[in-house]
């Protein structure tokens, strides 16, 4: 199944290329507001799948390119981000140890959404396209061999960086507003057969930018579960992006289109807007790689540096 928000934040189910409004059928959900409603239907989803796929059968809906998509999960109680999560096609000679970092939900957007580029000195502006893991029931010291049994499903993730900050660490990095692009929809775990088996594609204004499977990942789903709910518990419609392949990363700018895709989760497409209009080489980090003198596997150079506007070496 696979379950969005429309227009003022309606509830759907996606019917093929058309959209079932299923409201109705969650009104007693618990809820103050989008973010409880889904939260609340996902930990009580197995009271509520049966009149969901009976209220979609039975709907006409309407075309899905005649409503706003909105984020599907407007208010996930965390969003945590694993950090250097992939063997970069293999390249890394063993994987990094476990890590991970929390990202504020404030920083949701949706489809057709912009990310806004702060006034700030970041050396580099970057989106990163995740597989994002969303958590069906409270997950507490959970082991790996039963970890799946905790996951919902999944969806769309971008994890924004403003990279080389003065002030070190994740926080002001990552944390911004508009800096997690999610969606289109949440697509439940048993409508994808395979996690580990996924392409995922990131398109930066038509040219394909990232292109690599989860196959890549060092960290299985089960392992970062295991590891993420041994720190801390994971509540229903929490989201677990579970990293990307660094090679293909490459600058974000004002009037960018991007499109992230990943097999049998949809396409995600939102906009970037910098109003200093600053502008950096469009190049990837595995071509900033392939042009440097000296190379060391998996490493690769991780700024190209700022051509114009505020803050561009020329103009300090």
């Amino acid at each position: 199944m696979k379950l969005l928000y429309f227009d003022d934040y309606k509830l759907g189910v996606l019917k093929g290329d058309r959209v079932v409004d299923v409201s109705s059928v969650v009104r007693d959900v618990p809820h103050t507001g989008p973010g409880d409603l889904i939260n609340g239907l996902i930990a009580r989803f197995d009271q509520y799948r049966g009149r969901l796929e009976d209220a979609a059968a039975s709907g006409q809906g309407v075309a899905l390119s005649s409503v706003r998509v909105r984020p599907p999960l407007p208010k996930p109680t965390n969003i945590d981000a694993m950090a250097v999560n992939y063997m970069e096609d293999g390249t890394r000679s063993a994987p990094a140890p476990i890590n991970a970092f929390h990202k504020s939900p404030s920083a949701i957007c949706g489809p057709g959404d912009t990310m806004v580029l702060p006034d700030v000195p970041a050396t580099i502006f970057e989106g990163e396209a995740e597989l994002a893991v969303v958590i069906g029931k409270r997950a507490s010291n959970v082991k790996a061999a039963d970890a799946m049994d905790y996951v919902f499903g999944y969806t769309n993730f971008i994890d924004g960086s403003a990279r080389g900050l003065p002030a070190p660490g994740f926080f002001a990095m990552k944390s911004r507003d508009t800096f997690a692009p999610i969606g289109p929809y949440l697509v439940t775990k048993d409508e994808i057969p395979d996690p580990q088996k996924l392409q995922i594609r990131l398109w930066n204004n038509g040219t394909l930018m990232q292109n690599f499977n989860t196959s890549d990942m060092a960290h299985k789903i089960p392992r970062c579960i295991e590891w993420l709910t041994s720190v801390h518990t994971l509540e229903p419609g929490d989201i677990v992006a579970t990293g990307t392949n660094h090679r293909g990363l490459n600058p974000f700018m004002d009037g960018d289109k991007i499109e992230l895709e990943i097999e049998g989760v949809g396409k995600l497409a939102f906009n970037v807007k910098d109003e200093l209009k600053r502008s950096w080489d469009r190049r990837t980090r595995l071509q900033m790689h392939e042009q440097a003198a000296q190379k060391t596997a998996g490493a690769y150079p991780d700024i190209t540096p700022q051509k114009t506007g505020k803050y561009a070496p020329t103009a300090r």
